[in-house]
């Protein structure tokens, strides 16, 4: 691609690491670990058994869990399908369940669905910062809350959630607490033996390895609570049937052992970045961050762009990045993050998400300043 736009769209999905390449090509062809690691009775099944437990021991110590508490799936979207509908059918009735208004479609459509099946749901709004606080989720519980949906980096915004805090609460009041953490992994701290989490749905694209691979982490509360969402032998415990995609699996397994921890030097170096893009951007005129300024993680920014002329079509020549997620891309329709957040559509559609990350450079953070400066100036140039 000799002509292709910077990328500046990390939250969407990363390029796999080569690093990452390198392992799953080991899982491809006849001439190495092709195996089923179901086939237990010989040596390609049983080395390819033991590709997978590696990968599923790399992801647990990333994520501070027990290995044998982590379950295959196809991605964060299968993960939060079952998650949710998997606990749900683990009680003899509906109960109430409590999510907000800015999660991903994965977690909002099927919470309607489990609405449409009897469940009484609470929808919370974010604060003024764009932020779901501990004490609203504690406001909003009842005696028949069951489950609490949340993630922990906002797709959208960057702005975290304090899901750590809002578990405490959740273990005092019995309720147990699902966090998608799609877009956390390598920026935030995850220690899922000392965080009060229930489960936890995990994403390999999102963290520099391949597309189709997740897992969902049940911990002992919800376990077993858990219903199989997928059936048909028996796979991971019986919790998800299906030929386990051995080399997928091996890359989501390195891919998570390469995954940074804040502080360290790829995350300094992100943070760097992130500074000089946001210093950047902001001291165009008439732009402006949408969410919180202070509690956020520096890989996504969302900014609303004023000049009345502005149209995020003219920056897809030379950057590629979004205007809302990939998911809400297809239907072409303003942002729900920021409806909710309280800008009115006209603001949401000339909002645009920019998230950097592994490969970004210094050089690439100055040309896309520019391209927003001429952008802007030519967008308010073209109202006299």
């Amino acid at each position: 691609m000799p002509s292709a736009p910077l990328y500046f769209d990390y939250a969407a999905t990363t390029p796999v690491d080569d690093r990452v390449i390198e392992t799953m090509l080991t899982c491809l062809g006849r001439q190495v670990n092709f195996g089923n690691p179901a086939s237990s009775g010989h040596a390609y099944g049983q080395a390819a058994r033991e590709a997978v437990e590696q990968a599923r021991e790399q992801v647990a110590a990333r994520v501070g869990a027990s290995a044998d508490e982590l379950v295959w799936t196809s991605g964060a979207t299968e993960s939060n399908n079952l998650a949710l509908k998997g606990i749900a059918q683990g009680f003899e009735q509906p109960g109430h369940l409590i999510t907000s208004q800015l999660e991903h479609k994965a977690v909002l459509d099927t919470v309607g669905e489990l609405e449409r099946q009897g469940w009484a749901v609470t929808r919370l709004a974010p604060d003024a910062a764009g932020l779901i606080q501990p004490y609203d989720v504690q406001a909003a519980l009842r005696a028949d809350t069951r489950l609490v949906s949340l993630m922990a980096v906002n797709n959208e915004l960057g702005t975290l959630t304090d899901f750590a805090a809002i578990g405490e609460r959740l273990r005092a009041h019995g309720a147990l607490l699902h966090v998608d953490a799609a877009q956390a992994v390598g920026k935030v701290d995850i220690d899922l033996q000392a965080q009060a989490v229930d489960l936890m749905s995990f994403s390999a694209h999102k963290v520099y390895g391949p597309k189709g691979i997740g897992a969902l982490y049940v911990g002992p509360r919800a376990r077993d609570r858990m219903r199989a969402q997928i059936h048909g032998g028996g796979h991971e415990r019986g919790l998800r049937s299906g030929t386990l995609p051995t080399h997928q699996i091996v890359g989501m397994g390195t891919a998570f052992a390469l995954a940074g921890q804040p502080g360290d030097s790829e995350d300094q170096r992100i943070e760097q970045l992130a500074k000089r893009l946001r210093e950047g951007l902001l001291a165009l005129p008439g732009v402006t961050l949408n969410g919180c300024a202070r509690q956020r993680v520096p890989h996504t920014l969302n900014l609303c762009i004023e000049a009345a002329g502005f149209n995020s079509m003219a920056l897809a020549g030379e950057l590629a990045l979004s205007t809302t997620s990939a998911c809400n891309s297809a239907s072409n329709a303003a942002s729900h993050v920021l409806l909710a957040l309280g800008l009115d559509e006209q603001r949401a559609r000339k909002s645009v998400r920019v998230s950097i990350g592994r490969f970004t450079s210094e050089a690439e953070v100055d040309k896309a300043i520019e391209v927003f400066r001429r952008s802007v100036a030519a967008a308010s140039a073209a109202l006299w």
